[in-house]
């Protein structure tokens, strides 16, 4: 209150200088021009002139407001375009999520044209085009979408690639990243876009070209990537064997110390080298590598390969039973050792102590084998029911002939 009182008292005390100054001198002003003449004193000049400049001022605003209501009120004005616009992208979205993709695609076209964010609303239409199969619609909208922003080359490029890979057009889309990577050659979705063509179309020469930068650009996790190698390098050794044993060994000496070392990419190895008859040369590689790693794969295949030696190879895999007496695996392995060596109590003794401490079909079969031979018929017969069980399998009980019956 004291504040609005004390400005009360300043204008009127203003108001009273103004007067006493207009009394005291009103002053003069003239102004002539050719036939015009005009003349007044100086403090109704001064109020005509703040007269007139506040008409202009009231008519620049009222003006303003008449135009900002014509925007609002006129249905083609830019501010509508724009807001219908950015209306149709919003809903246009949702009925994508929604899989309406005729609604969505009509809608996203609209928005593309008057919205504001055009290359978004370009490519969402692209993707609704091509789930209605209509990719020649959805190629002409990624290509006006590179007109309208062409500084999105590379990302309209992406678009385009995942809509190749989803109609099945994997060559395409491999060469429309190949582009991509020239010019960007590390881009991270290019990558794993590439290596989810290179395994759907098993290139797996070109796959193995890419693992290193999938690995420099952690885009897999350890175990993915390390599963991905061992698919590579299989399919790699698989490859060279279908060329003979001679290409075989090399492109094993071709990898890395590293893989060679490693127990998956050597029991490949052995498998295609017992594959070509070469057991020997499986065996010595399988003897190295379980020295290093005590693998229940190479261990496996141990007991499958027939080396030069068959009673050197028993006696090392029993040293191995010192250090691992109670592993199932080796336990078939030096059963089917045994067998190699005719040993056949011995080969019993082994096949019996695996199923006691792990249920395995191929210890049931070779166990079953064994005693059929020996003359156990009837627990041979038992021995291939039980495995028959593990596969979830089990025979009705029925009538059987007796075995006086012929």
């Amino acid at each position: 209150m004291s504040r609005t009182f004390l400005l009360f008292l300043l204008v009127i005390l203003a108001a009273a200088l103004l007067g006493l100054a207009i009394a005291d001198q009103a002053g003069y002003v003239l102004i002539a021009y050719k036939g015009f003449r005009y003349e007044s004193t100086f403090w109704v000049f001064l109020a005509v002139g703040l007269g007139l400049w506040a008409l202009l001022f009231g008519v620049r605003l009222l003006l303003g407001l008449m135009g900002a209501s014509g925007r609002l009120v006129n249905p083609w004005s830019r501010r509508n375009r724009r807001r219908r616009g950015q209306l149709a992208a919003e809903r246009g979205l949702l009925e994508l999520a929604a899989g309406r993709w005729s609604r969505a695609l009509r809608l996203l076209r609209r928005a593309a044209e008057h919205g504001q964010q055009p290359l978004v609303s370009y490519l969402a239409a692209a993707r609704a085009a091509s789930e209605l199969g209509e990719h020649a619609s959805a190629e002409q909208l990624l290509d006006q979408a590179r007109e309208r922003e062409p500084k999105a080359a590379v990302a309209i490029a992406l678009a385009r690639a995942q809509l190749l890979m989803a109609r099945g057009a994997d060559a395409e889309a491999v060469a429309t990243l190949g582009a991509v990577r020239e010019q960007q050659a590390h881009n991270p979705h290019a990558l794993r876009l590439l290596q989810e063509l290179y395994v759907r179309l098993e290139n797996w020469a070109a796959l193995g070209e890419l693992l290193p930068e999938l690995r420099r650009h952690k885009l897999l996790n350890d175990a993915e990537l390390d599963a991905l190698e061992q698919r590579v390098r299989r399919a790699q050794l698989a490859r060279a064997a279908e060329q003979g044993l001679a290409a075989l060994q090399q492109a094993w000496q071709q990898l890395p110390q590293a893989q060679r070392q490693s127990p998956a990419p050597l029991a490949a190895y052995a498998e295609q080298l017992m594959r070509l008859g070469a057991e020997a040369e499986a065996e010595e590689a399988l003897r190295g590598g379980l020295k290093r790693h005590f693998d229940a794969r190479l261990v496996e295949l141990y007991g499958c390969a027939q080396g030069r030696d068959p009673a050197r190879q028993l006696a090392t895999a029993e040293a191995w039973l010192k250090a691992q007496p109670e592993h199932p695996g080796l336990l078939l392995a030096l059963g089917r050792l045994a067998l190699r060596n005719q040993l056949w109590g011995k080969a019993r003794d082994y096949f019996e102590h695996s199923l006691r401490l792990e249920r395995r079909v191929e210890t049931y079969g070779e166990l079953a084998r064994l005693l059929a031979r020996l003359g156990e018929l009837e627990r041979s017969n038992h021995l291939l029911q039980d495995g028959l069980g593990l596969f979830g399998a089990t025979l009705p009980v029925l009538p059987q002939p007796t075995a006086e019956r012929k």
